[in-house]
């Protein structure tokens, strides 16, 4: 299974051009890909440099014939240019068993003046070899430390929560209600733009053994929930950057910021982290992870 994660800019390239169709191409070229990440994609946003019109509808034509395109909207608002979304986008190639969106954690913190609502969008995706995978694509918050750390959190809170589920799934109701039995498995991937970088506490709090406490009730989860894929393949060599590679408006440096993360039940499984550092159709870098 090959998975590409990108935070696309509203598809503004480093050359101020807003173009969906240069991301999907581009996108689509690293590899085999069956699954498609996008952070940043917006609906209908005439004051966004580049006045990007619905993304979302762009994405979903450009893409070949039996893909499918998934819409979370962290920011979901109705202004004077009429309703304005602006979130995370998955599509994908594959059988689609199930779809959650999670708004993540966005307490008050007096100490930033900007900041955004947050989501992670969950798509459990039929794999012809892995079987059911849970695609978790996400965007953190990058002002608030406060913020962003309760979001690593419950990040890795939603991942033991399935965990625990497909380790005894209730037996649901055979009715085709909704309390029909649902699809869990621990085989989970977790990318998108963590705005953190690889010495943050918040990277700890994610990379987090289980505790002495966790343990007992989280045993499925593996004694490392969620392992960095690029760690895994390239133990002891930093990830190259993803962000600030050809402008510096937000860093003094490149930094590594666009990560994929795999559970404990794939680290076995991974085979490729793939960096494209050439790209600069957005002020991000796409990640590619193979599966075997």
């Amino acid at each position: 299974m090959q998975l590409v994660t990108w935070n696309t800019q509203w598809c503004r390239g480093m050359d101020g051009r807003v173009d969906v169709a240069r991301i999907v191409r581009h996108a689509l070229s690293l590899g085999d890909v069956d699954v498609l990440c996008l952070q940043e994609i917006a609906v209908d946003f005439p004051r966004l440099p580049g006045a990007p019109g619905d993304q979302e509808a762009e994405v979903r034509a450009l893409l070949p014939a039996g893909w499918q395109v998934f819409f979370g909207a962290a920011v979901d608002a109705w202004t004077g240019a009429g309703r304005q979304r602006f979130g995370n986008l998955i599509a994908t190639r594959l059988p689609v068993l199930q779809l959650q969106h999670h708004l993540l954690p966005y307490p008050f913190d007096p100490q930033v003046r900007s900041s955004m609502p947050r989501l992670c969008s969950v798509l459990t995706v039929d794999h012809a070899t892995l079987g059911p995978v849970r695609v978790m694509a996400t965007h953190l918050e990058y002002y608030s430390h406060a913020q962003r750390m309760a979001q690593a959190r419950r990040l890795r809170a939603l991942h033991l929560q399935a965990c625990a589920h497909a380790a005894q799934p209730a037996a649901g109701e055979d009715d085709g209600t909704p309390f029909q039995a649902q699809v869990h498995t621990p085989h989970a991937v977790l990318c998108g733009d963590f705005n953190l970088q690889a010495h943050d506490p918040e990277y700890a709090a994610l990379a987090a053994p289980l505790s002495s406490e966790e343990a007992a009730g989280w045993a499925a989860a593996g004694a490392v929930p969620l392992h960095d894929a690029w760690a895994l393949r390239h133990p002891g060599t930093p990830q190259p950057p993803t962000f600030c590679l050809y402008e510096r408006r937000y860093a003094k440096a490149p930094i590594a910021c666009d990560f994929v993360w795999v559970s404990d039940s794939l680290q076995g499984r991974v085979r490729e982290v793939r960096i494209d550092g050439q790209t600069q159709a957005s002020d991000h870098q796409p990640v590619l992870l193979s599966l075997g």
